[in-house]
């Protein structure tokens, strides 16, 4: 798998390098070398995704409890190696000891649930004579079959549970997998992906592809030989993939700017407690990390003083000491979180806890009366800074949230089910969550955005009905 700590690519169940000077992996704790990949070209992208479409043909007419075997083994190896992964995670991308054991260990549970549900891959036969006009003389037989070939891209922020959570509908199902992931996050990618060669996938069944994205990118998602695109990223390059890769079938999770809305009949000290965990949990590099905080002005001085209670408790440092805010995971985005401080502190909010930064490293941030005039109430910033927005009533919380571009979740703090279920029924997300945090799971719940947040419905089912086709066979019986 790796030679000189340069990892190598698994190319037809072989780890093979490339022709092209590796790229570098710096980790973001204290931006030294952790190791090195390959940077493949368009040349070589172009034989692994070859191979896989040959090897799919195959997988495809495998028995479907072969398959779920081989998922079952790989999740055993996954937990084997917990605690080694979890050291490379914690390197990598700077991710504390306890999300990176938590990862691990849910993304075995995941592959192992969707092991279990791909073999409730049931056919059914429809009959002719329930159509106006048929008489009982048709029978269609409809089975599900794989889309071919599926192209997984997975993100820096959860490179063994996002790796996952594509690769193992997708070989459920019967297709191959072409697995690029992120640079940063690749190296505990490429484990995850010998852990499904060790598990006894056949060859090239699973491929990976690394490289910088500006050189192969373009390439692989407008591959004539890809017949499905599962994409993990920002809205920017997911636009940019939809709109280049033809009519290519997709599943896309993106940005989020998700909104706890909090409202004066609100249990604060609960509320506070999901609050801080939403919005810092891995340092607010989550896409459904709570992003603001819409709450009535009768409470918000009340909730402002529990929350900084709990962000001035968070423990700020390296991940191997078990805290809760690490570094982010590089220094373009630690500058573009402190932009976003910058300008809230230029256009008036008031900051309620201080503003620090040590590299990397940005102290968690909780901001109070955030005006809709400032970037930190509309952009991302994938990092530990928290704004706070006062509104006088439930409908203008209901016309801010709904004023952003994304639509991933929203999460609603209320004693009244009525008022909870008017304002779910108005916010324009694919998750509404009632008196809990915003968060990705169970993984059998449908996972979904809407406008800038995605496409398509996530979670084991749906990701493995997503990843499959009907495909009717049709007998005409003679009268």
């Amino acid at each position: 798998m790796k030679n000189n700590n340069i990892y190598k690519n698994l190319y037809n169940g072989e780890w093979i390098e490339s022709i092209n000077p590796p790229i570098d992996i710096i980790s973001p704790i204290d931006n030294t070398s952790f190791g090195k990949i390959q940077s493949m070209n368009e040349k070589e992208v172009n034989t692994t995704v070859t191979n896989a479409k040959l090897s799919q043909i195959t997988w495809g007419e495998t028995p479907i409890n072969e398959r779920a075997g081989i998922l079952h083994k790989a999740a055993e190896i996954l937990l084997e190696n917990k605690h080694e992964l979890s050291l490379i995670l914690q390197k990598e991308i700077a991710k504390d000891k306890k999300s990176s054991l938590s990862e691990i260990e849910r993304t075995a549970d995941f592959i192992k649930f969707t092991a279990d549900e791909g073999k409730h891959l049931h056919g059914e036969t429809v009959g002719s004579e329930n159509f106006p006009g048929f008489k009982k003389n048709k029978i269609s037989f409809v089975t599900r079959v794989p889309v071919g070939v599926v192209l997984a891209i997975s993100p820096f922020n959860y490179p063994i549970n996002l790796a996952a959570s594509k690769i193992a509908p997708a070989l459920i199902a019967g297709n191959s997998v072409v697995l690029k992931p992120a640079t940063q996050g690749a190296i505990s990618t490429l484990y995850l992906a010998e852990v499904f060669n060790k598990a006894g996938l056949p060859k090239g069944v699973l491929n990976t592809i690394t490289g910088k994205g500006s050189v192969i990118g373009d390439y692989i998602v407008t591959h004539k030989d890809i017949n499905f695109i599962n994409f993990t990223g920002s809205s920017e390059v997911g636009r940019h993939i939809a709109s280049i890769a033809g009519m290519v079938p997709m599943l896309m999770e993106l940005g989020g700017k998700d909104a706890a809305l909090v409202l004066k009949d609100a249990d604060l000290e609960k509320t506070a407690d999901n609050i801080i965990s939403g919005a810092f949990s891995y340092s607010g590099q989550r896409c459904t990390a709570v992003k603001r905080v819409l709450v009535e002005e009768e409470v918000a001085d009340s909730l402002v003083e529990k929350l900084k209670e709990r962000v001035e408790k968070l423990k700020i440092g390296s991940p191997e000491d078990e805290v809760d805010i690490t570094p982010l995971i590089s220094s373009e985005a630690a500058d573009y979180v402190e932009g976003l401080i910058e300008d809230a502190i230029a256009k008036g909010a008031s900051l309620i806890t201080r503003s620090k930064r040590k590299g990397n490293l940005i102290y968690p941030v909780l901001f109070d009366k955030v005006t809709t005039e400032m970037k930190i109430a509309w952009e991302e910033p994938f990092g530990p800074v928290l704004p706070v927005i006062r509104v006088k009533d439930i409908d203008e919380a209901i016309k801010i949230a709904n004023a952003s571009q994304y639509g991933l979740q929203s999460s609603i703090f209320t004693k009244d089910i009525d008022k909870a279920f008017y304002i779910a029924n108005k916010l324009e997300v694919g998750t509404v969550q009632i008196n809990n945090k915003t968060e990705r799971g169970p993984d059998n719940f449908p996972f979904l955005g809407v406008k800038s947040s995605g496409m398509g419905t996530q979670g084991v089912r749906y990701s493995i009905e997503a990843m499959s086709r009907p495909k009717a066979i049709v007998i005409n019986i003679e009268n």
